[in-house]
Parts: C-alpha cells; sequence; structure tokens
C-alpha cells in the first residue's frame, strides 16, 4: 500500500495577485523537488501552464482554493519531504499566502500501489475525517505510529 495525501489551502488573493507572488513563483520549483525525493510516487497536477503548481484545480468552483494531492511509498518519505526540505520552509510561511481554516483541510489514507486517487475521492476522505475522526479509512499525523517528524518539527495543532 502506498500513502495519499490531500492538504487544501484557500488563497488570501487571486494567484495573479502581487500578495501571492511568492508563492506562486515558487509552485514548480517546490512541487519538482518533491517528485523527485525518494519515495515519492505520483502528484495530481494542474494545467501544465508554469507558475500553476495544481492551483488550476479548484475546489466547488473557487479558485481560491489549492488542493495538493500526492502519493507517497510511505509516511517517512513524505515526513521527509515535507519537514526536511526547502518545504518547510514554504510551510512555515503558509500564513502569508493562505487564510487560516476554522475546518480540517488536510487528510491521508492507504490506497494500493498503482492507484492515483481523484480529486472527489480524496474530498470525500477529507469529509469523512471531519464527520468520524481518525480511522483506517481517513486520518491524520496523529493517526499513524511510524509518524514521528510531524511532532518534533512543532506543526501538530497547524497540521490536523
Amino acid at each position: 500500500m502506498h500513502l495519499a495525501e490531500l492538504n487544501v489551502g484557500r488563497l488570501v488573493a487571486a494567484r495573479d495577485d502581487p500578495r501571492v507572488a511568492d508563492f506562486m513563483s515558487n509552485l514548480d520549483r517546490i512541487n519538482g523537488l518533491g517528485k523527485r525525493m525518494p519515495g515519492f510516487v505520483w502528484m495530481m497536477e494542474g494545467s501544465g501552464e508554469p507558475d500553476t503548481g495544481n492551483t488550476e484545480n479548484c475546489i466547488a468552483g473557487n479558485p481560491l482554493y489549492v488542493p495538493n494531492l500526492t502519493v507517497w511509498e510511505s509516511v517517512e518519505t513524505l515526513e521527509n519531504f515535507v519537514w526536511n526540505t526547502v518545504h518547510r520552509q514554504f510551510y512555515e510561511r503558509r500564513h502569508e499566502w493562505f487564510e487560516v481554516l476554522g475546518d480540517m483541510h488536510f487528510v491521508m489514507w492507504w490506497v494500493p500501489e498503482g492507484h492515483k486517487p481523484t480529486l472527489d475521492e480524496a474530498l470525500e476522505r477529507l469529509e469523512y475525517l471531519k464527520n468520524n475522526g481518525d480511522s483506517d479509512h481517513a486520518f491524520g499525523w496523529s493517526y499513524l505510529k511510524e509518524a514521528q517528524l510531524w511532532k518534533v518539527k512543532n506543526c501538530a495543532a497547524a497540521a490536523e
């Protein structure tokens, strides 16, 4: 089994607004790094246009919602990318580009090797987690015994 994850953010401004320019101009760099990481399996792609990342995949017709959907070989490989690369610097700056969402916006679940989850599937898992809490069907970092870096890197409150 592989680990799928969905993270949803809502930009503070339109994608072409100067307030989110630093985020937008680094999307290709960070996504490219992720794709080269050991343990990376798959990423939901956007339009393919430079500096758009996955932002073409809006949610409920709202272009300010930015979903990131990826699949990794293991918890450890995802954690390594998130917390031990330049990705962490951008994660720590998320308040500059994204609104604080009162609702849960992150979910993980296990998928069979070779499965590429759809955004609808991922949003269903997120909704399930919101309504039912952690389970084998949908979970956050705290559900995974092997997940350790999120604790050490002080993201517990922000990540779930």
